[in-house]
């Protein structure tokens, strides 16, 4: 059920299997101590995966000025890498940056965020699956004709489904790093033999012509896409509070990502820049592949390119399938949060992953991949990753200032004293870089404007349609239990129609809870399927000293409006369960209840116990106390008039807000006649 903040439920398994309890448990205890090396797999399959294709789009823009943009680039992905480490840290939660903007700002800023990364990560899947094709190629030629490559790289969107709504086990993330550790050190093979067989020094930086040669606009959205090497720090933020990595292996992960990014594709840059002829040739969508085939004696340039060829199919594959899973996980985060319905993130009856969200992103990312453009697809991904970032480096200083005292497991070096807070450095100069970035993107790129500003133009829209929907506050954090995102297994409904009396109080939602879930289920016939209704009412209790017909004041009748249309939408997301509301006038509330359960043929009511009358004496601690000790006067005439089962709920003792989860309540079935159980 809904409730203000509180803390976030860990995430789905991604490798939710339907096993048994015991199975469960160890397994989680497992994940909690795996370490760094699951995130080095997380971080490290981007980057080896990224030069595959970005190459080919940096070099047609930057030309001769590749190696430098790639440099810069590596530069940046530190600086990225530190505020999401920093972040992740803080706040232990599933969602990377969106985590970081709602604590830092609000859940609006939250949602920006998030649904700037949900397009990266289709768009990065539609990506990689058709980058995996032209490097396929080598191996059958008629995967460079469109037909052919559109359907493996469809075929390659289903496997990626089916294997994430299937859920990933943990084991083959650390199969997956393996392949990424053996595609890095392929890529320093190959950049050692293409420097030693075709480096020319005075080729390096013959070429360019600043300007025109490559053009201003070109350098500038060459160094924007380079960004897509960076979602994997994003993907590694959504395993926080799951794995167990010290401050020191956070350092040295970092570090070693940024000198990898550094060595590997600046290498591969100036092999391309000093063996081919730039400018003058244009790139395949197998770029890697352009650059060896330059190398001298064939036998080896042939040799390099099937190696190239089999290893950057495998690495882009495992890189849709960890874009599929940051997916999987940022969509959990929204539907918890109630940033996106809950019916979005709805997990599968046994493997526990949002098979709804998961399939959504396969068919757009199968859409994507039709154009067959990676220069299109890479230039919407850039704006959605300059966005996403640029909130999260503002987020790690803002947060710096508004929880200086919280414990950080891994804190970014480099901090200056600005206005009594520490400002991160790295932080600072990441809002400036991604910001100035974006803001030139969506000048000189206009796929990345229309497409990317229409993208977030309807997420804010379903975002402020959805809240004003639930009548929820846009900034404000709301979490839904994770148990409805549960499918619960077909059973008997327990009733068929309930009567659920509303007063506006914390406990409605409780109430509406309890009601729901004895009237969902099976019906168990065809007569029974109408009569699985709950019947919330409000009462307008009206003073004796005024007619019963009187006129309400308006704020009244808004409460009622306000607080009826919230139950309808919160009850109506269980499945079978149809909410009507009414309103009736009565001069006591628990005469009004009674009857309106006998005029409608409700088989129970469901009824949130009132605190007792101080003046007649509440309960006495210690030894045992009638019924009328605890319950106040309207709870009374209900249990002790109505003809049908009454079922009490009551929070726990001492809590004023509504709880988390269904509370056991206190049930009292009074048969007709006044007996109680």
């Amino acid at each position: 059920m809904s409730s203000p903040v509180g803390p976030q439920a860990g995430p789905p398994g991604a490798s939710g299997d339907g096993r048994p309890a015991a199975t469960e448990a160890a397994r989680s205890t497992l994940r909690h101590s795996l370490g760094s090396p699951i995130l080095f797999a997380m971080v490290y399959t981007s980057l080896a995966s990224a030069v595959f294709f970005s190459l080919g789009v940096v070099a047609d823009h930057a030309l001769g000025l590749t190696p430098i943009v790639f440099l810069l680039a590596a530069g940046m992905f530190g600086l990225t890498a530190m505020s999401y480490m920093e972040g992740a840290s803080l706040h232990r939660e599933p969602g990377g940056s969106t985590v970081f903007a709602r604590y830092a700002f609000n859940e609006f800023v939250s949602f920006i965020a998030g649904w700037a990364i949900l397009l990266d990560y289709v768009i990065l899947i539609a990506v990689t699956a058709f980058a995996a094709t032209q490097y396929l190629r080598v191996f059958w030629a008629p995967l460079s004709h469109t037909v052919e490559a559109l359907l493996l790289a469809l075929a390659i969107i289903a496997f990626v489904v089916f294997v994430n709504v299937r859920g990933s086990s943990w084991r083959r993330e650390y199969r997956i790093g393996l392949l990424v550790a053996v595609a890095v050190a392929l890529e320093v093979v190959a950049i050692g033999i293409g420097l030693v067989t075709s480096f020319s020094p005075g080729r390096l930086f013959a070429e360019i012509h600043l300007g025109s040669a490559p053009t201003w606009g070109g350098l500038i959205f060459a160094m924007t896409i380079t960004a897509i090497a960076f979602t994997s720090v994003e993907s590694a933020s959504g395993l926080a509070g799951e794995v167990r990595a010290g401050r020191n292996s956070l350092r040295r992960l970092i570090a070693s990502g940024t000198v990898t990014a550094a060595v590997t594709y600046v290498g591969i840059a100036i092999v391309a820049v000093t063996a081919l002829p730039l400018p003058g040739h244009h790139f395949s969508d197998a770029p890697v592949v352009d650059v060896f085939e330059q190398v001298r004696p064939h036998w080896l340039s042939q040799a390099i390119v099937y190696a190239v060829g089999i290893v950057a199919a495998g690495t882009l594959i495992a890189a849709a399938n960890s874009a599929m899973m940051g997916l999987s996980r940022l969509a959990y985060s929204l539907s918890t949060n109630r940033q996106i319905p809950s019916g979005l993130g709805r997990l599968h009856p046994k493997r526990s992953t949002p098979y709804v969200l998961i399939i959504l992103a396969g068919v757009l990312a199968g859409a994507l991949v039709v154009p067959e453009s990676l220069d299109f697809l890479v230039g919407i991904y850039a704006f959605g990753a300059m966005l996403a970032f640029t909130i999260a480096h503002l987020s790690v200083c803002r947060l710096r200032y508004s929880e200086p005292d919280r414990d950080r497991p891994y804190r970014m070096p480099l901090s200056v004293r600005v206005r009594g807070g520490d400002l991160p450095v790295p932080a600072a100069l990441g809002v400036v870089a991604s910001g100035v970035s974006l803001g030139v993107l969506v000048v000189v790129h206009e796929p990345a404007r229309y497409v990317g500003l229409a993208w977030m133009a309807i997420g804010i829209a379903l975002y402020v349609a959805y809240r004003k929907a639930d009548e929820t506050s846009l900034l404000r954090r709301v979490t839904v239990s994770p148990q409805m995102l549960r499918p619960e297994p077909p059973r008997q409904r327990d009733y068929g129609s309930i009567l659920v009396p509303l007063f506006g109080t914390p406990l409605d939602q409780d109430i509406i809870q309890t009601a729901a879930l004895l009237v969902a289920g099976e019906p168990t016939d065809d007569a029974e399927i109408d009569r699985s209704t709950i019947e919330a009412l409000w009462i307008f209790e009206i003073p004796m000293s005024l007619p019963i017909d009187a006129r309400l004041p308006e704020a009244q009748v808004k409460e009622a409006r306000k607080v009826l249309a919230r139950a309808k939408a919160f009850g109506e997301e269980y499945a079978g369960v149809q909410v009507a509301t009414a309103t009736v006038r009565a001069r006591r509330a628990g005469h009004a209840i009674v009857e309106e359960a006998r005029r409608r043929g409700v088989e129970a009511i469901v009824l949130g116990a009132e605190e007792p009358s101080l003046m007649r004496g509440g309960p006495r601690l210690g030894g045992h106390a009638p019924l009328e000790n605890f319950v106040g006067d309207t709870t009374k005439y209900v249990v002790s008039k109505a003809q049908c089962r009454v079922i009490l709920t009551a929070p726990p003792a001492g809590s004023v807000q509504p709880v988390q989860d269904l509370p056991t309540p206190l049930e009292m079935m009074a048969a007709k006649g006044g007996q109680g159980h």
